[in-house]
C-alpha cells in the first residue's frame, strides 16, 4: 500500500554533500523533529543508505534521488525500481535539475512507481514545465528554477503563488512544495503560508555551521506555518 503522505510536509536532501555515518545522523535528528512536531518528513537518501535509514529511523518517508524503468532482468548498472523499493524507499525523485528527464521519461517513471505503491516526486525548472507533468499526476512536483537551487535566494512571491495555482488547476490532489534556495526557518514559515504544501533543502541544512539545529528548525517551521494558516483560514 502507498504511504499516504500529507500536508504539512518538509524534505531534506543531502545530495552528496555528506556521505556515510554523517547522513545517518542527519536523518535520525530529521527524524527525531518529525515525531516531536508530528509532520511527514520525505528524505531524499544516497541509494547506498536507503536500507539503512529505512530501518533505523521511525518517521522518516525515505525517497530514492532517481531510478531507471527497466524491469528485473539484465541492465548492469541501471537502477532498478524494485531493489530501491525493496531496500526501502518509499517513493522517488523524478526529473531533478542535476538529472533532467524527458517528458516520456517522467510519464514512464511515474507509472513505475504506481506500480510498486511509491510516491513519485517530480522536479519542474518552469511553471509550463510543472503543467505539463500535473497532467501525468505525481503525487508531488516542486516547481523550482533551476538557477536558484544551491543559492541563498528563494523564489519570488509571484512565482509560489502562480506555480501552486497552476498545478492544483489541473489536479487539486498533487501537493505542491517550494524548495528553491532554502536556508532559514523563516523561508520555510514564509512559503508555508503562502499556499505551499510543504518545503524542502539541501545544501541550506548540510552546509548550515549545525546541520542538526538546521534541519529542527526547518521542521519546526513548516509545523508552525502550517497551524498559523490554518488559524488564519
Amino acid at each position: 500500500m502507498k504511504t499516504r503522505l500529507k500536508a504539512p510536509f518538509f524534505e531534506v536532501g543531502v545530495k552528496n554533500y555528506i556521505y556515510g555515518d554523517d547522513v545517518l545522523k542527519l536523518a535520525q535528528a530529521a527524524d527525531q523533529a518529525a515525531v516531536k512536531y508530528d509532520i511527514d518528513v520525505i528524505f531524499l537518501a544516497p541509494y547506498v543508505d536507503i536500507r539503512r535509514i529505512s530501518e533505523n529511523t521511525e518517521r522518516l518517508i525515505v525517497f530514492a534521488p532517481y531510478m531507471d524503468t527497466l524491469r528485473p532482468g539484465r541492465g548492469m548498472a541501471d537502477v532498478l525500481p524494485e531493489a530501491v523499493h525493496a531496500a526501502g524507499a518509499e517513493g522517488v525523485v523524478i526529473n531533478h535539475c542535476e538529472r533532467p528527464m524527458t517528458l516520456p521519461a517522467i510519464r514512464e517513471t511515474i507509472r513505475r512507481a504506481g506500480e510498486l505503491d511509491m510516491l513519485s516526486f517530480a522536479c519542474a525548472d518552469t511553471i509550463a514545465e510543472a503543467k505539463a507533468i500535473a497532467h501525468f499526476k505525481p503525487d508531488i512536483i516542486n516547481p523550482e528554477p533551476a538557477e536558484l537551487i544551491g543559492t541563498d535566494s528563494g523564489s519570488s512571491e509571484d512565482f509560489i503563488r502562480e506555480s501552486i495555482r497552476a498545478v492544483k488547476s489541473i489536479d487539486p490532489h498533487i501537493l505542491v512544495e517550494q524548495a528553491a534556495g532554502i536556508r532559514t526557518g523563516e523561508q520555510v514559515y514564509r512559503n508555508i503560508i503562502l499556499g505551499a504544501d510543504g518545503v524542502g533543502a539541501a545544501s541550506g541544512i548540510v552546509n548550515a555551521e549545525d546541520p542538526l539545529a538546521k534541519v529542527e528548525e526547518m521542521i519546526r517551521s513548516a509545523r508552525m506555518a502550517y497551524n498559523d494558516r490554518e488559524v488564519q483560514g
